[in-house]
């Protein structure tokens, strides 16, 4: 008689396209007869089988429970809910498989307890967005530790009501109470929900990452950083960058920050003008979390940059993925030490040997460089990784980049840096098709 507790399985196991089962072939041998001992596969221990159903992709699981009642049992034990990703999108118009409908509700009704590391992958699609918020709406005797709210396209969460987002999220803020992580980028989370999550999970909170976020203000973050003294990770945008978020992340009660992650990104279309972060407040950051890793990226064009890099300024980490003048290059070498990694994707047509020497010989700490657009010549360039040396663990220069001069070509570069390096070393090649 089939079990009703299979029927979730059944349906599981039904819609996937590898349901069928391969038919078993015995191969017997006449000349010969051995005796085999038989392992019963229904008796293993319980921590074994759960040992096995951890590595096991969730549609093999289901499978896997549909063996014997056993191990349908197994299936059901809390330790294999503490993670779980649910995937839902449009199948007219995504890539990846949903999560089942029906086991949603059963995680709802027999897991929510369970979970602690939850996230929610979603297509482009409102409705998407939409139903990830359902659920979290329903996720009221939870505990979970980590949230993840993931688009996989376009920020469909920012498409969606406000009003119910702000809702199904501040269900898990209040109910879990121990909430360490967070990812909500790309979303319409606001300050009243962040005070929210401050009131119930100060404690324990050890993860922000939030770019992205327009109805979010400098003092919304603000109020995360007072309160959640042993916030060690925070990821934010610019805007919300200021002097008192970080004397508050530098005061004395507050752990020292391990990683800062800042978007510099137009706020309005055609902005030019950002506001400025003082030295002293850098360096009140730096004195309390010396270790911290700064890093910033750039999606600015030429004419924004304007604020930036004037000053000292403890960045280690550079992305720009537009276009960056010489002259703000020149600033970087002058004005960022702690520089660890410096990666530019367009500089147009401006040679940048001095910039590239002025930064290996003043950022002291830098180990990797990437350059896909720009012209350097070759001289300069040997120049600079001798400078460097075999600190630099990552190069990463498109050929286009490098102009030969009266001193190297492009066919014996890859000779002089590869004996700088101590490594065989050769430029980027774009792949012709």
């Amino acid at each position: 008689m089939k079990r009703n507790n299979l029927s979730l399985v059944d349906k599981i196991v039904q819609s996937s396209p590898t349901a069928k089962q391969p038919k078993l072939v015995f191969y017997s041998c006449l000349n010969q007869t051995k005796t085999y001992s038989v392992l019963d596969w229904g008796s293993l221990p319980h921590h074994v089988l759960l040992r096995i159903f951890q590595y096991l992709p969730l549609i093999d699981r289901a499978r896997a429970s549909s063996v014997c009642r056993r191990w349908n049992e197994v299936f059901h034990i809390p330790d294999l809910w503490r993670k779980f990703e649910f995937e839902l999108n449009q199948s007219a118009t995504s890539y990846f498989k949903s999560t089942h409908p029906d086991l949603i509700q059963q995680i709802i009704k027999k897991h929510a307890a369970h979970l602690q590391y939850v996230s929610f992958k979603v297509d482009s699609s409102t409705e998407s967005a939409e139903a990830a918020c359902d659920i979290l709406s329903q996720l009221v005797n939870c505990s979970i530790q980590t949230l993840g709210l993931i688009s996989t396209a376009k920020p469909s969460f920012m498409n969606m009501s406000k009003s119910h987002f702000v809702s199904a999220l501040t269900v898990v803020f209040v109910n879990s109470k121990s909430l360490s992580s967070i990812k909500i980028e790309d979303t319409p989370v606001d300050d009243p929900s962040l005070k929210i999550l401050v009131a119930n999970n100060s404690d324990t909170l050890r993860l922000l990452k939030m770019s992205s976020c327009p109805h979010v203000s400098s003092d919304g973050i603000l109020c995360v950083a007072d309160h959640c003294q042993g916030l060690r990770e925070l990821a934010l945008n610019y805007y919300i960058l200021s002097d008192e978020l970080l004397l508050a992340l530098s005061s004395e009660t507050h752990v020292n920050l391990e990683h800062l992650r800042i978007d510099v990104v137009s706020e309005n279309p055609g902005q030019i003008e950002f506001h400025p972060i003082r030295k002293h407040s850098w360096d009140a950051l730096i004195k309390h979390s010396p270790r911290v890793s700064v890093v910033m990226y750039f999606f600015l064009y030429e004419e924004e940059f304007g604020t930036f890099f004037k000053e000292e300024t403890p960045v280690t980490h550079l992305y720009f993925g537009r276009s960056v003048s010489k002259a703000v290059l020149g600033r970087i070498g002058l004005n960022c030490p702690r520089l660890v990694e410096l990666v530019v994707c367009a500089n147009g047509l401006q040679r940048l040997d001095t910039e590239l020497i002025c930064i290996a010989e003043r950022c002291n700490n830098l180990t990797a460089l990437g350059l896909s657009e720009g012209e350097v010549s070759c001289s300069a360039f040997i120049e600079f990784v001798r400078l460097c040396g075999r600190r630099l663990t990552q190069l990463s220069i498109m050929e286009e980049v490098l102009i030969p001069d009266e001193d190297y070509g492009l066919e014996e570069i890859h000779t002089e840096v590869s004996r700088y390096l101590g490594r065989l070393w050769f430029p980027d090649v774009m792949p012709v098709w």
